[in-house]
């Protein structure tokens, strides 16, 4: 039985979103895009609002059962770090509010799950993502992120049973 992810590249501007279902480690893909915020002369509570409510919307179209997000990493600029944090904390909100569990991973750490690298390129990590799931062509960096996450998330998922099962004892076939 597949298992149905959402992956979220948080940004006050734009947030990326990626659908994938999992079966095993076959990985299909089910939608992409972008949530934007508005109008960044906006205050920020209508834009926070803005996402909110987008994300709201993906998950009641898409009804996955797991969620991972990328998380925040420090900028130069201390306010533009800030605002992210903010615009994520709206993206978590929306997500615990559906019941979901929700995954966070680094950047460095999607990066390497993806292209095997974590010093990958946004190009790198799109035809990754392209080739990881079949696509005929790569996302836009905001979603093709968002399923990296996703993709990363689903993977590390599955490696708890892969212990369990490599640590199980083994049983010798009847005679």
């Amino acid at each position: 039985m597949p298992t149905r992810w959402i992956g979220i590249d948080p940004g006050l501007r734009t947030t990326g979103f990626g659908v994938i279902d999992v079966d095993g480690h076959k990985l299909t893909y089910v939608a992409s895009g972008t949530i934007e915020s508005g109008d960044p002369a906006k205050g920020l509570p209508e834009r926070l609002g803005a996402l909110y409510a987008g994300v709201k919307e993906v998950l009641e179209t898409y009804r996955p059962e797991s969620a991972a997000i990328e998380e925040v990493f420090l900028n130069v600029n201390p306010r533009s770090t800030l605002m992210l944090g903010q615009a994520r904390g709206s993206v978590i909100a929306a997500l615990v509010s559906e019941k979901l569990p929700v995954a966070e991973y680094s950047a460095l750490r999607v990066k390497q799950s993806i292209v095997g690298t974590g010093r990958a390129t946004k190009p790198q990590v799109q035809e990754m993502v392209k080739r990881l799931l079949r696509l005929n062509r790569a996302p836009g960096t905001d979603a093709s992120d968002a399923l990296g996450v996703a993709i990363c998330a689903a993977h590390h998922a599955q490696i708890p049973t892969a212990i369990t099962n490599a640590l199980a004892p083994k049983r010798s076939p009847k005679k």
